[in-house]
């Protein structure tokens, strides 16, 4: 009998503390609508005294359990996400276990970057239709302020805090995660990371005067990145699932820039009031970007019953991951439909849907060509309006 994988649960939580464009202006050479032009963000969440990775993440797990009615005890298996760590040694994971009480349930941290939540919720979907586990706990949370430069206008302006979590079960329902699809391009490991304080570069005076902690970002090395693999990714997993767009009733996307967004969403045919979108609020909160983001579109209902939709990332590594989740009806198992497969209606519906997918896919990838065939000629118009500007000035 085949098992699946369902959301039961989730919960989110930012700190209270808002730090605006306005209040950036104040402590950096920048401004409010060059933020919001080259980002979309107009604020984003910092944490405040006493709080943590560990202390948000336990927040949003204890959200998420209740809204699944289970207990910390109930867990067979807790995984963490995050690049912000409380510290280096031990695991965040473990001190979350202990906070929560789930005394003797497995916890483990992940690192992936930002794409953190969609490897977590993966990995847990992989350990339930093996028969491993019947509940996993999957939790993105970042402190990502405590590694800014707040003194670089590029880098600062970016980043929040936050943590958002969900509780998978097995079920045998059909449903849950239909495709997935994750990536790394380690030739690219330097372009956004930080310098300083692991083993390679131990903590040392230098690392402080020259403040090798924070966050340095190559930021056109990962926008041509992300706009790629977000517009690839996606297509992968919503063609390996048989659907197309017009199947997809929401998609979820890391929340980096929303420039980024809005590109991959024309070349994907996704109109905006498909996409969610919440970096306006938080900012990037990494590992933790997502997760909130399906909370928030659970809370405004813009998830329902029998939708399919897609969450996609992208990460410092540099990492990427999408997946496609089919959110079925919570139903008590006595009421579940008992059968190997898809029901027979859908599976007949399968031949038509590959039809549509082909089609898409030939759409998408000569957009991409013409995109390409193109860029001289951009390239060119832009630098002759340029050079007309300095002219005329």
């Amino acid at each position: 009998m085949n098992r699946y994988s369902r959301i039961t649960g989730w919960g989110m939580y930012v700190p209270e503390r808002r730090l605006t464009n306005f209040d950036l202006e104040q402590m950096v050479d920048t401004s409010d609508k060059w933020i919001v032009e080259r980002t979309g963000i107009r604020e984003r969440r910092i944490v405040g005294p006493g709080e943590t990775t560990r202390t948000m993440a336990v927040a949003a797990a204890r959200q998420a359990l209740a809204v699944a009615n289970l207990s910390p005890r109930d867990l067979d298996l807790i995984i963490v996400a995050t690049s912000s760590p409380d510290h280096l040694l031990p695991t965040v994971a473990t001190q979350i276990q202990a906070d929560l009480g789930a005394e003797g349930v497995p916890a483990f941290a992940l690192v992936a970057g930002c794409t953190g939540f969609v490897y977590g919720l993966v990995t847990a979907h992989q350990f339930i239709v093996a028969g491993t586990y019947e509940r996993v706990l999957v939790i993105g949370a970042e402190t990502i302020s405590k590694a800014v430069n707040w003194e670089d206008r590029t880098t600062c302006v970016l980043f929040g805090d936050g943590a958002g979590a969900v509780v998978v079960e097995a079920t045998q329902t059909p449903g849950g995660m239909l495709a997935f699809e994750l990536g790394a391009d380690g030739t690219q490991w330097d372009v956004l990371m930080i310098p300083a304080g692991g083993v390679a570069h131990p903590p040392d005076h230098e690392m402080i005067d020259k403040k090798l902690y924070t966050i340095r970002m190559h930021g056109r090395a990962v926008f041509r990145f992300a706009t790629q693999v977000m517009t690839e990714a996606t297509r992968h997993v919503i063609t390996q699932a048989g659907l197309t767009p017009e199947d997809i009733s929401l998609l979820i996307p890391h929340q980096a820039n929303l420039r980024i967004i809005e590109y991959a969403a024309k070349k994907l045919g996704f109109p905006m009031d498909k996409v969610m979108v919440n970096i306006d609020r938080y900012g990037n909160t990494s590992a933790a970007s997502i997760p909130i983001a399906l909370v928030e579109a659970l809370e405004q209902g813009r998830i329902r019953p029998g939708d399919n939709i897609v969450m996609v990332g992208f990460g410092a590594g540099l990492t990427w991951g999408a997946l496609v989740w089919h959110w079925q009806p919570v139903v008590p198992e006595t009421e579940a439909i008992l059968v190997e497969d898809w029901p027979l209606p859908q599976a007949l519906q399968a031949g038509l849907r590959q039809v549509r997918s082909r089609a898409w896919n030939a759409r998408v990838a000569l957009s991409e060509k013409a995109t390409l065939a193109l860029l001289p000629l951009y390239t060119w118009t832009h630098k002759l309006r340029k050079s007309v500007s300095r002219r005329f000035r």
